[in-house]
């Protein structure tokens, strides 16, 4: 039996569109951009790589990247891992400590061109960046007269922090996300042994659960703060329990700064009460085997925003076809964006 249902199927904030487009009828109409929170300082042994990649997934340049400059694939770095049907820049790092003449031969690859490259003292890791910039053109757009309005209501009250089906994987014929298909084997308590793989399920199921979560808390009671909401800091990892809600706590989730929470599943207790503990404890009750599963591999509790709100949101449209252009923090889905928008086929 699938362990789970549709990852289509989670609560829209603005209502379920009525108009729809065609997302990345080529790669050139999906361009991302990822901008770093500091600049390399020239100097030190990591060989950093600004490169602008069409039709490559991430962990496959960074193959390409070891091997070039014969290294090992842990010696290789990234902030973060980018679609594969797409035009996207982003920073890589290579380690080299042994040999850093190597330096001096061009990394020439197809779909990969090398726009700067910098020395610097550290690794680049995942998440050390600041916030990715997309550009994507979507065709095909049928039935949208609702678009100035709905980019109103994203404006204001941003749209759900849902993982995008990029995390998930590529459908198969039952209808199930390939990483989701490896996720199974993790229920089953089997062994992944490649150890990318392994990850992309983990990372699968974990998020799965998480967009579970938002789903139904939204679902429940929207986006008005609850008594026992955990709130998350904005521009932090920190968080706190509210055990009642106040008119200065309303005040700061108007002005953003505090949001949301809703939680990334591990170890350790639920740091949620009242009403908001009651419904996260459903949902662990309603999937126990996952729960189980997450906690027993050591993850441990943690928390994500529930909402998201793109930055410096424009939108341009002609005929059958619509321009968007926003920024998102680390780790955000623009598919999450454009889904409160449109369908998407």
């Amino acid at each position: 039996m699938n362990q789970f249902p549709h990852i289509h199927h989670w609560h829209y904030l603005h209502g379920t569109p009525a108009g729809s487009a065609t997302l990345k009828a080529e790669p050139a109409h999906f361009q991302v951009n990822e901008v770093l929170p500091f600049a390399p300082s020239g100097e030190g042994e990591h060989l950093f790589l600004q490169i602008r990649k069409t039709g490559l997934n991430t962990g496959f340049v960074a193959q390409q990247l070891a091997s070039h400059y014969k290294v090992k694939e842990r010696d290789v770095g990234y902030a973060g891992r980018k679609d594969k049907h797409a035009v996207t820049t982003q920073w890589f790092s290579v380690w080299l400590a042994q040999d850093k003449a190597v330096a001096n031969t061009p990394f020439v690859f197809e779909g990969c061109e090398v726009l700067d490259s910098q020395w610097h003292h550290k690794k680049l890791r995942p998440g050390n960046l600041s916030h990715n910039e997309f550009t994507i053109l979507l065709t095909d757009v049928q039935e949208a007269d609702d678009l100035n309005e709905r980019l109103a209501n994203i404006a204001k009250l941003g749209v759900p922090n849902y993982f995008g089906p990029q995390r998930f994987g590529n459908l198969n014929a039952d209808g199930v996300a390939g990483n989701l298909v490896l996720a199974e084997f993790l229920l089953k308590g089997q062994t992944i042994r490649k150890r990318e793989k392994r990850n992309l399920a983990i990372s699968a199921l974990r998020s799965w659960l998480f967009n579970q979560a938002v789903s139904e808390r939204l679902h429940t009671y929207g986006i008005e703060a609850q008594n026992g909401e955990v709130f998350s800091l904005t521009g932090s990892n920190s968080f706190f329990l509210a055990e009642a809600i106040d008119e200065s706590l309303q005040q700061r989730l108007q002005s953003r700064d505090i949001q949301l929470s809703a939680p990334l599943w591990g170890q350790g207790t639920l740091p949620s009460g009242d009403q908001i503990l009651d419904l996260e404890n459903q949902l662990a009750s309603q999937y126990p085997e996952i729960c189980d599963t997450l906690s027993g591999l050591g993850l441990k509790q943690e928390r994500r925003k529930l909402l998201l709100f793109p930055e410096q949101l424009q939108c341009q449209q002609s005929q059958q076809q619509i321009t968007l252009k926003f920024s998102l923090p680390s780790g955000c889905f623009a598919t999450s964006v454009i889904r409160e928008l449109l369908r998407l086929n």
